[in-house]
């Protein structure tokens, strides 16, 4: 039987007047995938998660999505939930009403499984509240038990732990894992990396609307080559002189912690000398992870500024 990807994207181009928001994307997601859709502010995320949504289409390219490819009808196929730029949610009405409401458009679904998806994110005790004094994070998981009450194979979330707490965080994490162990193909979009790293198997990683990294995440944290190290020390002054005559590793910050820049094979002749010359180690970590200094070199942001390269 021939494999058939949940979604299957080629050569996507999107335009807002001159503005390209997207161009010649391609992406690739199988079912029981967690897969992210990652880049600066403007870099075209939310407009991909809506055509993938059935929000917007697409000026060129094709997009297959369970097998029908997507025209510019604005349809999706049924199987696909979610949300883009936060759920949209009936603010008079409490959790449970904002469900039932949903439940009776889609006709075949009854209370018990209202019911269901409001345990599953972890509202029921809220459930007769009305969403007007809902927080952020408690909007996102009524939004969640929105898109899960249609039971989809493909399952969008922009942003989906803004706001929570970290018990909230841990809920969400462990709804969307189940997802993806049912075979369900989960897309997010996300600003934290750390979140990325607990849910993705792979990511896509855009920049001014191309794809600039596609893959495993541990992939692209190989990416980041050099990275800034602190090199905490019970001699700084000595350490200093140290790395400053080590290949390929450059004194970024003399004081205390030492800040070198450099591979990790430098380093490691960095610690073995420090450790040979009587100097005790007592710090020895990255100034920003791997993965992240990966993200900011493909993305063309300076790590010390925060300011696009």
């Amino acid at each position: 039987m021939e494999w058939t990807p949940v979604v299957r994207a080629r050569g996507i181009t999107k335009s807002f007047g001159n503005v390209v928001a997207l161009s010649g994307v391609d992406l690739d997601i199988d079912g029981g995938q967690v897969v992210g859709i990652v880049g600066p502010n403007g870099a075209g995320k939310t407009t991909l998660l809506g055509l993938l949504l059935g929000l917007a289409s697409a000026d060129a390219g094709t997009i297959e999505i369970l097998g029908t490819r997507i025209g510019r009808s604005l349809v999706v196929p049924v199987g696909v939930a979610g949300f883009v730029d936060g759920p949209g949610l009936y603010p008079a009405l409490t959790a449970r009403q904002n469900l039932a409401a949903l439940a009776a458009l889609r006709g075949q679904l009854s209370s018990r499984e209202v019911e269901e998806v409001l345990a599953e994110v972890g509202l029921t005790d809220v459930a007769d509240d009305r969403v007007r004094g809902f927080s952020l994070g408690m909007r996102q998981r009524l939004g969640l038990a929105a898109a899960l009450l249609t039971r989809p194979r493909l399952l969008i979330l922009d942003e989906p732990a803004n706001g929570l707490d970290p018990a909230g965080k841990r809920h969400v994490h462990r709804v969307i894992r189940g997802l993806a162990d049912d075979g369900v193909a989960v897309v997010l979009s996300s600003h934290r990396l750390d979140d990325l790293a607990e849910l993705c198997s792979e990511v896509t990683l855009l920049a001014a609307g191309r794809v600039v990294f596609t893959g495993p995440l541990a992939k692209l944290a190989a990416e980041s080559g050099e990275l800034d190290y602190r090199v905490g020390t019970s001699d700084p002054s000595r350490a200093a002189g140290l790395a400053a005559r080590i290949p390929g590793l450059r004194v970024i910050d003399a004081g205390e912690p030492v800040v070198v820049r450099g591979p990790v094979s430098s380093l490691d002749d960095l610690v073995v000398r420090l450790v040979g010359a009587g100097i005790a180690v007592r710090e020895l970590s990255p100034v920003i992870s791997p993965l992240e200094a990966a993200y900011l070199a493909l993305t063309g942001v300076d790590a010390s500024t925060g300011e696009t390269a």
